[in-house]
């Protein structure tokens, strides 16, 4: 579903129309926050835009790893009133709150994260809730058996059934969480009877890079400020380790390699 091409972090890659996707990085860029322009900014940006935010609006964003770090941090750039996370770590609820200015909430302490939400916005629901978890999420034992375990769908919907519920009548759920290509267990009922209007994609990376680079040239977004571990490329197993068990306070990695 995505091209067939080996990742990037192949040893050899074959990158299609390469003279028309590379951008140039100015000279005053730091290379660490050129790097996360490429992938982190932009999908974090976009998880924003499509929520199509208007003034005063509280959002809610589920996942705090990189992505939802920065859908948070960019939700104020698009006018939230309120901007809420919410994740089972405390060491990244403790980041986002500081980096991104924003109330956070650890599930694992929440009896019902809906009913919370709908207790602290009024019964009514945020206004844009914003899926930053996607196939991996935990919370819910039978998706945690069925996409986690079992891989019978694409992957735990526990993060976008917390969106669909949480959010208000007529309310907007944006998605970036990655899913699998099977199908899914969704509450599409849900979506239905409240109207909800649902907005998912890759980001648009090469259409917000110029965005994004002015929004660092201006200090309005501080990409390494979000990199806590630096990782030879020759101990790149080491570096996925650490990231995906969520060790030694990980909340994003970069590889570095022999050559830099």
């Amino acid at each position: 579903t995505t091209g067939g091409y080996n990742g990037g972090q192949a040893e050899y890659v074959r990158v299609p129309y390469a003279d028309v996707g590379p951008t140039v990085i100015p000279d005053w860029m730091d290379p660490d926050d050129a790097v996360l322009l490429t992938d982190v900014v932009p999908t974090g940006y976009q998880a924003a835009e499509m929520g199509g935010i208007q003034e005063g609006d509280t959002v809610v964003v589920f996942g705090a790893g990189p992505i939802g770090i920065m859908a948070a941090k960019c939700a104020w750039l698009f006018g939230a009133g309120r901007v809420i996370v919410i994740d089972q770590l405390d060491y990244r609820l403790e980041f986002v709150k500081e980096f991104a200015q924003c109330e956070v909430y650890n599930f694992k302490h929440l009896e019902d994260p809906v009913v919370f939400i709908k207790k602290i916005t009024d019964s009514l629901g945020a206004d844009v809730c914003i899926d930053a978890v996607g196939a991996e999420a935990a919370g819910d034992t039978m998706n945690t058996m069925l996409g986690r375990k079992l891989l019978m769908q694409g992957g735990s919907t526990t993060a976008l059934h917390w969106a669909i519920n949480s959010v208000k009548k007529g309310g907007i759920v944006s998605i970036v969480g990655v899913y699998g290509p099977i199908d899914a267990l969704v509450p599409i009922g849900n979506v239905v009877n409240k109207g909800i209007t649902i907005r998912a994609s890759q980001a648009s990376v090469k259409r917000l890079l110029p965005k994004m680079i002015e929004h660092v040239k201006n200090g309005i977004i501080d990409p390494k400020a979000m990199i806590t571990h630096r990782i030879p490329l020759e101990e790149v197993g080491e570096g996925y380790h650490i990231f995906s068990k969520k060790l030694d306070n990980c909340i994003k990695t970069v590889l570095i390699p022999p050559s830099a």
